[in-house]
Protein backbone atom coordinates (compact mmCIF):
# COMPACT_ATOMS: atom_id res chain seq x y z
CA UNK A 1 0.00 0.00 0.00
CA UNK A 2 1.25 3.19 -0.77
CA UNK A 3 2.34 5.98 1.38
CA UNK A 4 -0.85 8.31 0.32
CA UNK A 5 -3.08 5.23 0.62
CA UNK A 6 -2.14 4.19 4.16
CA UNK A 7 -2.77 8.20 5.23
CA UNK A 8 -6.17 8.36 3.57
CA UNK A 9 -7.20 4.87 5.31
CA UNK A 10 -5.35 6.58 8.45
CA UNK A 11 -7.51 10.07 8.19
CA UNK A 12 -11.03 7.90 7.52
CA UNK A 13 -10.61 5.96 10.30
CA UNK A 14 -9.82 8.56 13.00
CA UNK A 15 -12.31 11.13 11.43
CA UNK A 16 -15.53 8.73 10.92
CA UNK A 17 -18.29 10.94 9.30
CA UNK A 18 -16.18 14.13 8.15
CA UNK A 19 -17.27 13.39 4.49
CA UNK A 20 -15.98 17.31 3.47
CA UNK A 21 -12.43 16.55 5.08
CA UNK A 22 -11.86 13.13 3.71
CA UNK A 23 -12.69 14.46 0.01
CA UNK A 24 -10.10 17.36 0.47
CA UNK A 25 -7.50 15.35 1.71
CA UNK A 26 -7.70 12.47 -0.49
CA UNK A 27 -8.02 15.69 -3.68
CA UNK A 28 -4.85 17.15 -2.54
CA UNK A 29 -2.93 13.80 -1.32
CA UNK A 30 -3.21 12.16 -4.86
CA UNK A 31 -2.10 14.93 -6.42
CA UNK A 32 1.11 15.29 -4.40
CA UNK A 33 1.85 11.40 -5.44
CA UNK A 34 4.78 12.62 -7.73
CA UNK A 35 5.79 15.09 -5.34
CA UNK A 36 6.07 12.70 -2.42
CA UNK A 37 8.25 9.90 -4.46
CA UNK A 38 10.62 12.60 -5.28
CA UNK A 39 10.82 13.68 -2.14
CA UNK A 40 11.08 10.65 0.38
CA UNK A 41 12.79 12.99 2.83
CA UNK A 42 9.23 14.88 3.43
CA UNK A 43 8.22 10.76 4.03
CA UNK A 44 10.95 9.74 6.81
CA UNK A 45 10.35 12.91 8.15
CA UNK A 46 6.37 12.04 8.81
CA UNK A 47 5.35 15.25 6.90
CA UNK A 48 2.37 13.36 5.60
CA UNK A 49 1.18 12.26 8.51
CA UNK A 50 1.17 15.85 10.61
CA UNK A 51 0.35 18.05 7.68
CA UNK A 52 -3.50 15.73 7.67
CA UNK A 53 -3.53 16.09 11.56
CA UNK A 54 -4.48 19.47 12.87
CA UNK A 55 -2.30 20.92 15.48
CA UNK A 56 -5.17 22.02 17.32
CA UNK A 57 -8.94 21.85 17.36
CA UNK A 58 -11.19 23.84 19.48
CA UNK A 59 -14.83 23.37 20.11
CA UNK A 60 -17.31 25.51 22.25
CA UNK A 61 -20.51 26.21 23.19
CA UNK A 62 -22.37 29.36 22.53
CA UNK A 63 -25.31 30.81 24.65
CA UNK A 64 -27.17 33.78 23.47
CA UNK A 65 -30.39 35.48 24.03
CA UNK A 66 -33.12 36.03 21.16
CA UNK A 67 -35.10 38.72 20.80
CA UNK A 68 -37.78 37.05 22.33
CA UNK A 69 -36.07 36.72 25.66
CA UNK A 70 -35.51 32.62 24.94
CA UNK A 71 -31.89 31.59 25.03
CA UNK A 72 -30.71 29.41 22.84
CA UNK A 73 -27.13 28.00 22.36
CA UNK A 74 -24.97 26.87 18.65
CA UNK A 75 -21.50 25.25 18.74
CA UNK A 76 -18.45 27.16 18.05
CA UNK A 77 -15.36 25.84 16.68
CA UNK A 78 -11.87 27.16 15.35
CA UNK A 79 -9.29 24.36 13.73
CA UNK A 80 -5.69 25.48 13.72
CA UNK A 81 -4.23 23.02 10.99
CA UNK A 82 -1.00 24.10 11.06
CA UNK A 83 1.39 26.97 11.35
CA UNK A 84 4.32 26.11 9.88
CA UNK A 85 5.16 28.98 7.59
CA UNK A 86 3.36 31.69 9.69
CA UNK A 87 0.24 32.14 12.34
CA UNK A 88 -2.85 30.36 11.69
CA UNK A 89 -5.16 32.40 8.92
CA UNK A 90 -8.69 31.82 7.83
CA UNK A 91 -12.10 32.71 7.80
CA UNK A 92 -15.38 32.00 10.35
CA UNK A 93 -18.26 30.74 8.63
CA UNK A 94 -21.49 31.06 10.15
CA UNK A 95 -24.12 28.59 8.24
CA UNK A 96 -26.46 26.19 9.51
CA UNK A 97 -24.63 23.27 7.71
CA UNK A 98 -21.00 24.06 9.76
CA UNK A 99 -20.07 20.91 12.05
CA UNK A 100 -16.20 19.65 12.65
CA UNK A 101 -15.86 18.20 9.01
CA UNK A 102 -16.73 21.24 7.35
CA UNK A 103 -14.35 23.39 9.35
CA UNK A 104 -10.95 20.81 9.38
CA UNK A 105 -11.89 20.97 5.03
CA UNK A 106 -11.72 23.78 4.84
CA UNK A 107 -8.45 24.36 6.87
CA UNK A 108 -6.71 22.00 5.47
CA UNK A 109 -7.47 23.75 2.58
CA UNK A 110 -6.32 27.10 3.98
CA UNK A 111 -2.81 25.46 4.77
CA UNK A 112 -2.01 25.29 1.28
CA UNK A 113 -3.80 28.45 -0.46
CA UNK A 114 -1.91 30.39 1.99
CA UNK A 115 0.84 29.18 1.41
CA UNK A 116 0.60 29.91 -2.16
CA UNK A 117 -0.03 33.69 -1.39
CA UNK A 118 3.44 33.80 -0.87
CA UNK A 119 2.64 35.60 2.47
CA UNK A 120 3.60 34.00 5.87
CA UNK A 121 0.42 32.87 7.08
CA UNK A 122 -0.15 29.55 8.39
CA UNK A 123 -3.76 27.35 7.93
CA UNK A 124 -6.92 27.56 10.09
CA UNK A 125 -11.17 27.85 10.00
CA UNK A 126 -13.66 28.37 12.40
CA UNK A 127 -17.20 29.37 12.74
CA UNK A 128 -20.54 27.77 14.07
CA UNK A 129 -23.54 26.56 13.23
CA UNK A 130 -25.69 29.97 14.23
CA UNK A 131 -27.77 30.95 10.94
CA UNK A 132 -27.57 34.68 10.47
CA UNK A 133 -30.68 35.00 7.90
CA UNK A 134 -33.97 35.86 9.27
CA UNK A 135 -32.02 37.29 12.28
CA UNK A 136 -31.77 41.10 13.84
CA UNK A 137 -28.88 43.23 14.03
CA UNK A 138 -29.50 42.88 17.84
CA UNK A 139 -29.28 39.19 18.14
CA UNK A 140 -26.57 38.77 15.65
CA UNK A 141 -24.34 41.06 17.86
CA UNK A 142 -25.33 39.21 21.04
CA UNK A 143 -24.43 35.93 19.46
CA UNK A 144 -20.94 37.75 18.24
CA UNK A 145 -20.44 39.12 21.63
CA UNK A 146 -20.92 35.83 23.12
CA UNK A 147 -18.94 33.91 20.37
CA UNK A 148 -15.97 36.27 20.49
CA UNK A 149 -15.86 35.99 24.68
CA UNK A 150 -14.87 31.97 24.53
CA UNK A 151 -13.12 32.54 21.07
CA UNK A 152 -10.68 35.58 22.41
CA UNK A 153 -8.20 33.41 24.07
CA UNK A 154 -7.34 31.59 21.53
CA UNK A 155 -6.52 34.02 18.80
CA UNK A 156 -4.30 37.41 18.40
CA UNK A 157 -2.28 39.36 15.82
CA UNK A 158 0.80 36.63 16.19
CA UNK A 159 -1.31 33.48 16.73
CA UNK A 160 -4.45 33.29 15.18
CA UNK A 161 -6.13 35.64 12.63
CA UNK A 162 -9.65 34.84 12.02
CA UNK A 163 -11.89 36.37 9.19
CA UNK A 164 -15.10 36.68 7.49
CA UNK A 165 -16.42 33.79 5.36
CA UNK A 166 -20.13 32.96 4.29
CA UNK A 167 -22.36 34.29 6.94
CA UNK A 168 -19.89 36.82 8.40
CA UNK A 169 -19.12 40.09 6.68
CA UNK A 170 -18.30 43.40 7.83
CA UNK A 171 -21.08 43.67 10.26
CA UNK A 172 -20.26 40.15 12.19
CA UNK A 173 -16.41 41.07 11.87
CA UNK A 174 -17.25 44.88 13.33
CA UNK A 175 -19.38 42.73 16.57
CA UNK A 176 -16.48 40.69 17.15
CA UNK A 177 -13.76 43.30 17.02
CA UNK A 178 -15.55 45.33 19.59
CA UNK A 179 -16.02 42.47 21.90
CA UNK A 180 -12.24 41.33 21.77
CA UNK A 181 -10.87 44.94 22.37
CA UNK A 182 -14.01 44.82 25.39
CA UNK A 183 -12.45 41.66 27.08
CA UNK A 184 -8.44 42.22 26.06
CA UNK A 185 -8.62 45.53 27.45
CA UNK A 186 -6.21 46.56 24.02
CA UNK A 187 -6.64 47.37 20.58
CA UNK A 188 -4.87 44.85 18.69
CA UNK A 189 -5.61 45.75 15.37
CA UNK A 190 -4.25 42.80 13.52
CA UNK A 191 -6.28 40.46 15.32
CA UNK A 192 -9.20 40.06 12.92
CA UNK A 193 -9.05 40.88 9.43
CA UNK A 194 -11.93 42.38 7.08
CA UNK A 195 -12.52 45.04 9.67
CA UNK A 196 -14.07 48.60 8.32
CA UNK A 197 -12.38 51.35 7.02
CA UNK A 198 -12.66 53.38 9.81
CA UNK A 199 -10.71 50.84 12.57
CA UNK A 200 -8.03 49.23 10.24
CA UNK A 201 -9.50 47.60 7.58
CA UNK A 202 -8.07 47.38 4.02
CA UNK A 203 -9.33 48.85 0.91
CA UNK A 204 -10.59 46.29 -1.55
CA UNK A 205 -10.64 43.65 0.69
CA UNK A 206 -14.88 43.23 0.11
CA UNK A 207 -13.70 43.11 -3.49
CA UNK A 208 -10.75 40.82 -2.97
CA UNK A 209 -11.74 37.09 -3.52
CA UNK A 210 -13.87 38.05 -6.26
CA UNK A 211 -11.10 40.11 -8.61
CA UNK A 212 -8.53 37.82 -7.39
CA UNK A 213 -10.55 34.84 -9.19
CA UNK A 214 -10.88 37.03 -11.99
CA UNK A 215 -7.18 37.46 -12.28
CA UNK A 216 -6.28 34.15 -11.74
CA UNK A 217 -8.65 33.15 -14.66
CA UNK A 218 -6.99 35.78 -16.77
CA UNK A 219 -3.51 34.17 -16.75
CA UNK A 220 -4.70 30.77 -17.01
CA UNK A 221 -6.89 32.19 -20.09
CA UNK A 222 -3.94 34.27 -21.50
CA UNK A 223 -1.50 30.81 -21.18
CA UNK A 224 -4.03 29.39 -23.71
CA UNK A 225 -3.72 32.14 -25.78
CA UNK A 226 -6.94 33.13 -25.09
CA UNK A 227 -8.85 36.10 -23.00
CA UNK A 228 -12.37 36.85 -21.27
CA UNK A 229 -13.40 39.29 -24.05
CA UNK A 230 -16.66 38.19 -25.58
CA UNK A 231 -17.22 35.28 -23.29
CA UNK A 232 -20.62 34.34 -21.45
CA UNK A 233 -19.97 33.86 -17.64
CA UNK A 234 -22.16 31.51 -15.12
CA UNK A 235 -21.39 32.64 -11.75
CA UNK A 236 -23.05 30.98 -8.82
CA UNK A 237 -23.66 32.53 -5.85
CA UNK A 238 -24.46 36.29 -4.87
CA UNK A 239 -22.31 37.03 -2.18
CA UNK A 240 -19.03 39.38 -2.14
CA UNK A 241 -17.04 36.30 -3.98
CA UNK A 242 -19.86 36.14 -6.74
CA UNK A 243 -20.57 40.13 -6.95
CA UNK A 244 -17.13 41.45 -7.40
CA UNK A 245 -16.37 38.49 -9.83
CA UNK A 246 -19.15 39.24 -11.73
CA UNK A 247 -17.69 43.25 -11.84
CA UNK A 248 -14.33 42.35 -12.41
CA UNK A 249 -14.95 39.90 -15.36
CA UNK A 250 -17.33 42.47 -16.93
CA UNK A 251 -14.36 45.16 -16.90
CA UNK A 252 -12.47 42.85 -18.68
CA UNK A 253 -15.46 42.26 -21.73
CA UNK A 254 -17.05 38.88 -20.82
CA UNK A 255 -21.25 39.18 -20.16
CA UNK A 256 -22.61 37.46 -16.82
CA UNK A 257 -25.36 35.53 -18.01
CA UNK A 258 -26.84 34.15 -14.71
CA UNK A 259 -25.96 33.83 -11.00
CA UNK A 260 -27.72 32.70 -8.19
CA UNK A 261 -28.73 32.03 -4.46
CA UNK A 262 -29.74 29.23 -2.59
CA UNK A 263 -33.02 29.47 -3.32
CA UNK A 264 -32.90 29.76 -7.23
CA UNK A 265 -31.16 31.54 -10.50
CA UNK A 266 -31.74 34.50 -12.92
CA UNK A 267 -30.98 34.18 -16.43
CA UNK A 268 -29.94 37.31 -18.15
CA UNK A 269 -28.74 37.05 -21.83
CA UNK A 270 -28.54 41.22 -22.30
CA UNK A 271 -25.92 40.40 -18.94
CA UNK A 272 -26.46 40.74 -15.43
CA UNK A 273 -26.82 44.37 -13.87
CA UNK A 274 -24.44 44.12 -11.45
CA UNK A 275 -26.25 47.68 -9.46
CA UNK A 276 -29.69 45.66 -9.10
CA UNK A 277 -28.03 42.55 -7.72
CA UNK A 278 -25.63 44.68 -5.19
CA UNK A 279 -28.89 46.79 -3.78
CA UNK A 280 -30.71 43.73 -3.80
CA UNK A 281 -28.15 41.59 -2.08
CA UNK A 282 -25.71 44.08 -0.04
CA UNK A 283 -28.59 46.79 0.97
CA UNK A 284 -31.70 45.34 0.84
CA UNK A 285 -30.51 41.49 1.97
CA UNK A 286 -33.30 39.99 -0.42
CA UNK A 287 -33.13 36.73 -2.25
CA UNK A 288 -32.14 37.20 -6.12
CA UNK A 289 -35.49 36.27 -7.63
CA UNK A 290 -36.48 40.06 -6.84
CA UNK A 291 -33.99 40.82 -9.97
CA UNK A 292 -37.13 39.78 -12.16
CA UNK A 293 -38.91 42.53 -10.76
CA UNK A 294 -36.55 45.17 -11.94
CA UNK A 295 -35.72 43.21 -15.23
CA UNK A 296 -38.76 41.88 -16.97
CA UNK A 297 -36.58 40.42 -19.71
CA UNK A 298 -34.89 37.98 -17.20
CA UNK A 299 -35.78 34.86 -15.90
CA UNK A 300 -35.92 33.43 -12.65
CA UNK A 301 -35.82 29.73 -11.88
CA UNK A 302 -36.48 27.97 -8.80
CA UNK A 303 -33.26 25.53 -7.16
CA UNK A 304 -29.70 26.37 -7.44
CA UNK A 305 -28.30 23.28 -9.46
CA UNK A 306 -30.13 24.03 -12.74
CA UNK A 307 -27.90 26.98 -13.39
CA UNK A 308 -25.30 24.90 -14.45
CA UNK A 309 -27.42 24.16 -17.45
CA UNK A 310 -27.00 27.38 -18.68
CA UNK A 311 -24.93 27.44 -21.43
CA UNK A 312 -21.73 28.91 -21.24
CA UNK A 313 -18.25 29.61 -22.08
CA UNK A 314 -16.21 30.64 -18.50
CA UNK A 315 -18.09 28.96 -15.55
CA UNK A 316 -17.05 30.49 -11.87
CA UNK A 317 -18.66 28.11 -9.29
CA UNK A 318 -18.60 30.78 -6.26
CA UNK A 319 -21.25 29.59 -3.94
CA UNK A 320 -20.47 26.87 -1.78
CA UNK A 321 -18.81 23.56 -1.39
CA UNK A 322 -19.40 20.51 -4.17
CA UNK A 323 -21.76 23.27 -6.10
CA UNK A 324 -20.73 21.09 -9.52
CA UNK A 325 -20.96 17.35 -9.52
CA UNK A 326 -20.14 14.87 -12.21
CA UNK A 327 -23.70 15.32 -13.40
CA UNK A 328 -23.70 18.95 -13.95
CA UNK A 329 -19.70 19.01 -14.96
CA UNK A 330 -21.21 16.89 -18.09
CA UNK A 331 -23.50 19.25 -18.94
CA UNK A 332 -21.09 22.44 -19.05
CA UNK A 333 -19.02 19.97 -20.76
CA UNK A 334 -21.63 19.39 -23.45
CA UNK A 335 -22.60 22.81 -23.82
CA UNK A 336 -18.77 24.04 -24.44
CA UNK A 337 -17.62 25.31 -21.30
CA UNK A 338 -13.38 26.43 -21.42
CA UNK A 339 -12.49 27.11 -18.50
CA UNK A 340 -13.74 26.70 -14.97
CA UNK A 341 -12.67 29.01 -12.48
CA UNK A 342 -13.35 27.96 -8.60
CA UNK A 343 -14.83 30.68 -6.00
CA UNK A 344 -15.83 29.00 -4.03
CA UNK A 345 -14.07 26.70 -1.56
CA UNK A 346 -14.10 23.00 -3.41
CA UNK A 347 -16.89 23.95 -5.06
CA UNK A 348 -16.36 20.74 -7.77
CA UNK A 349 -16.40 16.96 -6.29
CA UNK A 350 -13.51 15.02 -6.80
CA UNK A 351 -14.96 13.34 -10.02
CA UNK A 352 -16.44 16.76 -11.61
CA UNK A 353 -12.67 17.67 -11.21
CA UNK A 354 -11.38 14.57 -13.05
CA UNK A 355 -14.19 14.68 -15.73
CA UNK A 356 -13.18 18.38 -16.64
CA UNK A 357 -9.54 17.69 -16.93
CA UNK A 358 -9.71 14.37 -18.89
CA UNK A 359 -12.16 16.64 -21.01
CA UNK A 360 -9.29 19.27 -21.59
CA UNK A 361 -11.32 21.91 -19.53
CA UNK A 362 -8.86 24.94 -18.14
CA UNK A 363 -9.31 24.87 -14.18
CA UNK A 364 -8.47 27.21 -11.98
CA UNK A 365 -8.69 25.13 -8.70
CA UNK A 366 -10.10 26.82 -5.45
CA UNK A 367 -6.81 26.89 -3.29
CA UNK A 368 -5.19 29.18 -6.31
CA UNK A 369 -8.26 31.42 -7.62
CA UNK A 370 -9.66 32.24 -4.72
CA UNK A 371 -6.24 33.29 -2.73
CA UNK A 372 -7.02 36.40 -3.32
CA UNK A 373 -8.95 37.22 0.21
CA UNK A 374 -6.83 35.56 2.08
CA UNK A 375 -4.25 37.33 -0.05
CA UNK A 376 -5.42 41.06 0.68
CA UNK A 377 -6.13 39.98 4.99
CA UNK A 378 -2.30 39.53 5.16
CA UNK A 379 -1.65 42.84 3.01
CA UNK A 380 -4.69 44.43 5.98
CA UNK A 381 -2.28 43.06 8.61
CA UNK A 382 0.69 44.52 6.82
CA UNK A 383 -0.89 47.53 6.72
CA UNK A 384 -2.03 47.40 11.20
CA UNK A 385 1.92 46.59 12.04
CA UNK A 386 2.81 49.59 10.09
CA UNK A 387 -0.04 51.76 11.26
CA UNK A 388 -0.86 52.97 7.95
CA UNK A 389 -3.22 52.85 5.11
CA UNK A 390 -2.74 51.93 1.29
CA UNK A 391 -4.73 53.25 -1.53
CA UNK A 392 -7.22 50.95 -3.49
CA UNK A 393 -5.29 51.10 -6.20
CA UNK A 394 -1.83 50.24 -4.35
CA UNK A 395 -3.58 47.17 -2.87
CA UNK A 396 -5.24 46.11 -6.24
CA UNK A 397 -2.06 45.89 -7.44
CA UNK A 398 -0.51 43.93 -4.96
CA UNK A 399 -3.07 41.63 -5.19
CA UNK A 400 -3.39 41.45 -9.07
CA UNK A 401 0.50 40.34 -8.77
CA UNK A 402 0.24 37.90 -5.79
CA UNK A 403 -2.35 36.55 -8.48
CA UNK A 404 -0.16 36.62 -11.28
CA UNK A 405 2.38 34.82 -8.96
CA UNK A 406 0.27 31.75 -7.64
CA UNK A 407 -0.66 31.02 -11.41
CA UNK A 408 2.98 31.14 -11.92
CA UNK A 409 3.94 28.62 -9.22
CA UNK A 410 0.82 26.52 -10.47
CA UNK A 411 1.96 26.60 -14.28
CA UNK A 412 5.52 25.85 -13.19
CA UNK A 413 5.21 22.81 -10.72
CA UNK A 414 2.32 21.31 -12.94
CA UNK A 415 5.42 21.42 -15.70
CA UNK A 416 8.00 20.22 -13.66
CA UNK A 417 6.06 16.86 -12.63
CA UNK A 418 4.78 16.42 -15.56
CA UNK A 419 1.83 17.46 -15.66
CA UNK A 420 1.97 20.43 -17.99
CA UNK A 421 -1.97 22.09 -18.12
CA UNK A 422 -3.35 20.76 -14.77
CA UNK A 423 -3.17 23.70 -12.43
CA UNK A 424 -5.01 21.62 -9.79
CA UNK A 425 -2.30 19.77 -9.15
CA UNK A 426 0.35 22.50 -9.87
CA UNK A 427 -1.41 24.64 -7.37
CA UNK A 428 -1.58 21.34 -4.88
CA UNK A 429 2.14 20.66 -4.92
CA UNK A 430 3.80 24.78 -5.19
CA UNK A 431 1.85 24.74 -2.29
CA UNK A 432 2.70 21.83 -0.16
CA UNK A 433 6.38 22.06 -1.10
CA UNK A 434 6.62 24.90 0.85
CA UNK A 435 4.78 24.39 3.74
CA UNK A 436 6.64 20.62 3.99
CA UNK A 437 10.19 22.06 3.74
CA UNK A 438 9.13 24.41 6.27
CA UNK A 439 7.79 21.39 8.39
CA UNK A 440 11.02 19.37 7.89
CA UNK A 441 13.16 22.90 9.68
CA UNK A 442 11.27 22.44 12.98
CA UNK A 443 11.36 18.52 13.27
CA UNK A 444 9.04 16.48 15.13
CA UNK A 445 6.58 19.11 16.45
Amino acid sequence: MSVVEQVLEQVKKRNPGEAEFHQAVEEVLRSLEPAIEKHPEFVEAGIIDRLVEPERVIMFRVPWVDDSGKPQVNRGFRVQFNSAIGPYKGGLRFHPSVYLGIIKFLGFEQIFKNSLTGLPIGGGKGGSDFDPKGKSDAEIMRFCQSFMTELYRHIGQDLDVPAGDIGVGAREIGYMFGQFKRVKNQYEAGVLTGKGLTYGGSLVRKEATGYGLIYFVREMLAAHNTSFEGKSVVISGAGNVAIYACEKVTQYGAKVIAMCDSSGYIVDENGINLDTIKQIKEVERKRIKEYVNHHPEAKYFEGQQGIWGVKCDIALPSATQNDINLETAKKLVDNGVLAVGEGANMPCTNEALEYFLENGVLVGPAKAANAGGVATSALEMSQNSMRLSWTFEEVDAKLDQIMVNIFAAAQKAAKEYGMEGNYVAGANIAGFLKVAEAMKAHGIV
